[in-house]
């Protein structure tokens, strides 16, 4: 199975919604399947996962959260309940069900798509998962809320990017925090990353134990968002259900440090989805 990025890029698309547009774009025919990035990133970070999808058999949506990347600056609020409306807009949009990956805050939005709108959300994909808040101390609260001011929140994320793909690095690295970093400092992106930041885990975390849908949990045995990282994914998996893989010498970004791992682990569960639909 090719773990190497597509050099066609699909044609930006735009969802409406009430305050501003969401960037997607989609490819391929098939059962639908909604790649959705963590915060700060952009959804080319799907760009080994999504062409493999399409190879295997499914209709693929990328799309950029709301002040990220394609999407729009406009917007009055950000967080994983706002994320999770616009990603079953756009399953509503596309014609679904589907199934929702979502990396790092996104899985927290995903977890809210299944549980109030199980008819949308078919299975769950849940990568470097942030579905509640870790123990941070008041102090580090204010530390972070200075770091990621929009002032120089660019710079900030840039130097902090390496330490999050601990393990082994995406061949294109630098070029993809290159494109990360040139989109925080168009005017407005960075208040929105700031804004974004800012996320309370807490009604992700709420949301578990009415999610019926099929859950597989991914999670780099490096990732350093998480004191245990086997722990979280564990509790996590344990919560909905579901089945973990745990990745060797990947961070909180796995889909892209070893895809040769995931996306195999990522097909066969979406073809299980599939058979069980």
């Amino acid at each position: 199975m090719t773990t190497t990025a597509s050099t066609i890029a699909p044609a930006t698309l735009f969802l409406n919604r009430p305050e501003g547009r969401i960037g997607y774009e989609v490819a391929g025919h098939g059962p639908l399947v909604v790649l959705v990035p963590g915060m700060g990133d952009l959804r080319s970070t799907y760009r080994f996962v999504a062409p493999a999808l399409v190879t295997a058999g499914f209709r693929v949506a990328a799309v950029d959260l709301r002040g990220h990347g394609d999407s729009d600056t406009t917007f009055t609020s950000y967080g994983d309940a706002e994320t999770s409306s616009d990603v079953l807009a756009l399953i509503e949009e596309l014609g679904g069900p589907a199934v929702v990956v979502g990396n790092s805050m996104s899985a927290g939005s995903a977890v809210m798509g299944a549980a109030h709108r199980p008819e949308l959300v078919s299975g769950l994909v849940l990568i470097g998962p942030f579905v509640r808040n870790g123990v941070v101390s008041a102090t580090q609260k204010v530390m972070l809320r200075v770091a990621m001011a929009p002032l120089w929140a660019a710079t900030a994320w840039k130097s902090y990017m390496p330490k999050l793909y601990a393990g082994q690095r995406p061949v294109d690295f630098d070029e993809h925090r290159g494109r990360v970093v040139a989109s925080l400092r168009r005017p407005g992106y960075a208040k929105s990353f700031s804004l974004t930041t800012r996320t309370n885990h807490d009604p992700s975390e709420a949301c578990l134990a009415m999610v019926s849908a099929p859950s597989l949990v991914v999670m780099g045995d490096r990732d350093p968002d998480f004191p245990d990282p086997a722990a979280e994914a564990s509790w996590l998996a344990h919560a909905l259900h579901g089945e973990v893989v745990m990745v060797a010498d990947a961070g909180h970004y796995p889909h892209s440090q070893q895809p040769g791992v995931v996306i195999p682990a990522v097909v066969s569960f979406l073809n299980a989805v599939t058979a069980r639909a």
